[in-house]
């Protein structure tokens, strides 16, 4: 379904959730407001691909629809590798969308939890995928998350995070900031929908600078990492145990 969750005007704007009308057009709404979203996919999957992965666990953080999920279970034959899936998201109806998406999967293993990702004790792991999660938690939870990945994360386990970030220069944040609405323009969207939906995000999705997000996947016990990926206000990290 195409994403028309802001086209008309509101007279009141809510703080964004992800609640059923959005779930419906999420994969619309995520492919045109997140630059180079299926080449971050490219990027994971050609990562996993480098991996000694047999049957280990796979998380998948904030999982929405399960759209990494199902591009990483299909990139490689079933015979070579069978990994268990678990996808974590407190939506209810992403995790229903997401199950709707994977029950078709031939050969699919997963578990799909409804939790808050600080309610969840993580398992034992190899490969632990955050796309553009972290910045919708409250900012005093991201380190105790991220020492969770750490710690579950078994020895040379990666973990790949996604993020929409906020430089620290005051001007490069405004040209930035227009030229990602250019972006969300070439895409379709109008004026009237960047505007009602910048104004719901607010105070919901607060991005971290790229220096505060090293500075916390440092202290959650990572000592290899780098960026992988940025295109000005977003970038993807990896981080090796």
């Amino acid at each position: 379904m195409i994403d028309k969750v802001f086209s008309k005007k509101k007279e009141t704007i809510e703080t964004f959730e992800f609640n059923e009308e959005v779930t419906q057009v999420f994969d619309d709404m995520i492919a045109r407001s997140v630059p180079f979203y299926k080449e971050i996919h490219k990027i994971i999957i050609d990562i996993y691909r480098k991996m000694n992965f047999k049957d280990e666990v796979i998380y998948d953080l904030g999982c929405s629809t399960g759209s990494t999920i199902k591009l990483i279970h299909q990139a490689l034959p079933s015979s070579e590798r069978s990994p268990f899936f678990i996808g974590i998201d407190n939506s209810p109806s992403m995790i229903n969308e997401c199950h709707k998406k994977l029950s078709n999967e031939k050969g699919l293993k997963y578990e799909l939890l409804q939790r808050k990702i600080q309610d969840v004790e993580l398992k034992s792991s190899k490969l632990i995928i955050m796309n553009y999660t972290l910045q919708f938690i409250p900012k005093d939870l991201r380190l105790t998350i991220l020492k969770k990945v750490y710690n579950s994360l078994q020895k040379g386990g990666i973990f790949i995070m996604s993020e929409k970030v906020k430089p620290e220069s005051l001007n490069v944040h405004t040209l930035f900031t227009d030229l990602y609405y250019d972006f969300k323009r070439r895409n379709g969207y109008s004026n009237l929908e960047i505007m009602q939906k910048r104004e719901a995000l607010e105070n919901f999705l607060i991005p971290n600078t790229i220096k505060e997000q090293k500075e916390l996947i440092k202290e959650a016990g990572f000592k290899s990492f780098e960026t992988i990926f940025q295109w000005y206000n977003f970038s993807s990290f990896i981080g090796i145990k």
